[in-house]
């Protein structure tokens, strides 16, 4: 077996795919295809050890044991008998089942796990009378399962736990990136041929030094699962402990050496790493991982705000016999969430770009963000940009060469940009922008009449209907706020400028306002991050009216407007059935569902949420209904830490997280797909018998995992909150109701 060319699937984080080949070309030379989320390809036993030792960017490697056409539970059972269990593992060995993907017959993927599950020690039973143990706390054997289009792929998870746990980081900072991510980071910045000519590398941001530690590793030649002590093979049947334990030594060796070779080229000014952060607490957390890492010799990290950096003086760096090379400066900066901190976040990026030209000209530097316009804020032009992900959220690595001829100046006057009436258009194509103008006053005779029929003052009435034109466009009474996506691959980026002219051009005709009167935003992503981007005034507001309560809103100074239309019919039904209910309104923004629940006459409500800002608004929208705050309170809180402290019960909740959030003031970072079952139960706990729980969130690709939450009723209601004029965008929002199950009921 030992020279046997084995199939293996690597899997890696979203945008990695080709980071990942070219690893596998550099360890192994072997051909490879690319898949999304990872790579297949095929080698010997040894050389999948030597890939899962030394691969930076692999989450999982995955050996093929067995592929076929499956549709039923049935022959998903049969293609894992089939497979010679005995030859992999014992009875005496535990397991675990992951399990992904699904059929028509085979719609819940803890249903599948189980059939596999059942399958393996059922074969046990039938040949030796005994059958191995199922358990996730650290199992021997680790079997994966694919379904997709009809075929699935069952394999051993050689790795064990991910990969990019590589042992050194027991603790994280602050809104942390995984340690996989980091090293693509460095490789798409060519840190490896940078550092062999000498190069320093400088995190001003550093928080729990992944960065540092990951360009460190590559620097000293330290195979990043060289600390791990547990590997998904160490129990497999197959196993060739003697091949394992050489590399091991090998790699131990190479190390060793690496570090000595860096700890003489740092004495001669080269190959520096250091790491600044204004947090003493987070600059802790970094030295430790540092010194788990064993690499406290070779990286310095420091508490020093962002104002105090200094660039390396080439006085410092050189000698006599050794000449000044430019470094590397890598940082992840906070991105911005949900609590309208991205005010003083555009001032940190402009001090980032600043200290960049006065500290570090001839550098290269690479900022990666999950928020593209403050990226731009550094005043610096980019040479290139990767689109990666940061779990799930979209975030970009900007690469920049620090030069003058290549700095920016960057405007900071939101108003005169967003503004209709101080933007110059040039109209490239007019039968393009009749065509968009055509489409408009189609959609304005159905929509604007259904509006006027239900007595709407905001709605939206052009939203990405034409691929060309990726814009959504609502009206807020006498106001247009138009929103520009970012526009398909197929659109370079010329075209979407022009395109976005033509569409502005006929707006204010054919919607009958004057251009003063229209709001053009930019935006990436819907209801993420940069919603809550706070401009320049606070004054911009004006009144609307829905379903009889009224809400200030502000077109100008805020990505988002205060009122997000397309859950209306939600808060219709929140109204229609809040009489003598006490109401929770979690994350709530600016609290437009508690109106809505006191105008129907809730007891009391709760809103909670973690923004001064928002939650300053909702009172204010309070006061304006003539509410009372009474028996009507706001909490600024984390909603997670307020649910796991909190007591009180309510009769209905309305739970409507981000999808994403790396706030300074939380614990961790909050991924909508991964925390939901969590916060669900959090939340069912302070619900009533009898209560109902609304939960929704806007993320396009969430999967509810019913699995975990049997223990409620739930019922998808995504398709009745959706109104009219948001039909032709119908997963602008998931939504389900969610109940205690009363008794005697399954």
């Amino acid at each position: 077996m030992m020279n046997k060319l084995l199939p293996v699937f690597a899997t890696c984080p979203k945008g990695l795919e080709y980071v990942l080949e070219k690893e596998l070309d550099e360890l192994l030379h072997r051909p490879a295809k690319v898949r999304p989320a990872g790579v297949a390809f095929e080698a010997s036993l040894p050389e999948i050890y030597r890939f899962i030792l030394w691969s930076r960017t692999a989450n999982r490697v995955l050996l093929e044991l067995a592929k076929s056409t499956v549709h039923t539970a049935e022959q998903l059972y049969d293609l894992v008998y089939s497979i010679d269990w005995q030859a992999h593992m014992g009875a005496e060995n535990t397991l675990v089942v992951d399990f992904s993907g699904q059929s028509k017959n085979i719609n819940n993927t803890a249903f599948g796990a189980v059939k596999v599950k059942d399958a393996i020690v059922d074969q046990f039973r039938d040949r030796v009378g005994e059958r191995p143990s199922v358990t996730r706390d650290s199992p021997d054997i680790r079997v994966n399962v694919k379904l997709a289009k009809g075929s699935a792929v069952v394999a051993l998870d050689l790795s064990g736990e991910s990969l990019h746990r590589r042992g050194y980081r027991t603790e994280a900072g602050k809104a942390p990136i995984k340690e996989n991510l980091g090293a693509a980071l460095l490789q798409r910045c060519n840190w490896a041929e940078l550092s062999q000519n000498g190069a320093s590398i400088v995190d001003p941001m550093c928080g729990s030094a992944t960065l540092l530690v990951e360009a460190a590793m590559i620097q000293c030649d330290k195979a990043p699962a060289l600390d791990r002590a547990e590997f998904g093979f160490l129990k497999w049947r197959q196993h060739d402990d003697q091949t394992w334990k050489t590399l091991i030594d090998e790699a131990i060796e190479r190390f060793e050496c690496g570090l000595n070779r860096c700890i003489v080229r740092q004495a001669d000014g080269c190959n520096r790493m250091l790491g600044f952060d204004a947090d003493d607490s987070v600059i802790a957390v970094a030295r430790n991982n540092i010194k788990r890492a064993g690499l406290e010799q070779v990286i310095c990290v420091e508490t020093q705000s962002l104002s105090a950096l200094q660039g390396i003086a080439k006085a410092e760096a050189s000698d006599s016999t050794s000449a000044y090379v430019p470094g590397l400066v890598l940082t992840n900066p906070p991105y911005g969430e949900r609590l309208g901190e991205l005010e003083s976040l555009k001032g940190l990026y402009r001090s980032l770009g600043d200290k960049l030209k006065s500290e570090f000209e001839g550098w290269k530097a690479g900022i990666f963000t999950g928020n593209v316009d403050l990226g731009r804020r550094v005043g610096l032009r980019s040479y290139k940009q990767y689109k990666l992900f940061n779990g799930s959220l979209p975030s970009q690595l900007i690469l920049i060469d620090v030069l003058p001829e290549n700095y920016v100046k960057t405007d900071d006057s939101i108003e005169s940009r967003v503004l209709l009436s101080r933007r110059r258009l040039v109209v490239a194509n007019p039968e393009r922008a009749a065509m968009f103008a055509n489409r408009v006053k189609k959609n304005l005779r159905t929509i604007g009449k259904w509006a006027k029929k239900n007595k709407l003052e905001c709605y939206r009435v052009y939203d990405a209907d034409m691929p060309e034109f990726s814009l959504a466009v609502d009206i807020y009474r006498d106001w247009v706020h138009v929103q520009e996506y970012a526009a398909p691959a197929s659109i370079d980026e010329k075209s979407a400028k022009e395109r976005l002219s033509e569409a502005l051009s006929v707006i204010p005709d054919v919607l009958q306002v004057p251009a003063e009167q229209v709001v053009i935003k930019q935006r990436r992503r819907q209801k993420g991050d940069s919603q809550y981007e706070k401009h320049d005034h606070e004054s911009q507001r004006m009144v609307v009216d829905e379903s009889g309560c009224k809400f200030y809103v502000n077109l100008i100074d805020y990505i988002d407007t205060g009122l997000f239309l397309d859950h209306r019919p939600v808060r219709n039904w929140i109204q229609q059935n809040a009489s003598g209910k006490s109401f929770l309104n979690l994350f709530c923004y600016t609290a437009a569902a508690t109106m809505h629940a006191i105008k129907g006459g809730a007891s009391e409500t709760v809103s909670v949420d973690m923004s001064n800002t928002y939650l300053k608004w909702g009172k204010e929208n309070l006061a304006l209904n003539g509410f009372s705050e009474q028996k009507h309170s706001f909490v600024q809180a984390d909603c997670m830490r307020w649910l796991d402290v909190s007591s009180d019960k309510f009769d209905m909740i309305f739970l409507d997280p981000p999808t994403f959030s790396n706030s300074k003031r939380m614990d961790g970072v909050l991924d909508i797909q991964r925390d939901h079952v969590d916060m669900i139960n959090k939340a069912m706990r302070l619900l009533r018998k009898g209560g109902v729980l609304i939960f929704s969130n806007n993320l396009r690709r969430f999967k509810l995992d019913e699995a975990a939450l049997s223990g409620f009723k739930i019922v998808d209601i995504s398709k009745s909150t959706i109104d009219k004029d948001f039909e032709r965008n119908s997963r602008i929002h998931q939504c389900w109701r969610i109940e205690h199950k009363t008794l005697g009921l399954s």
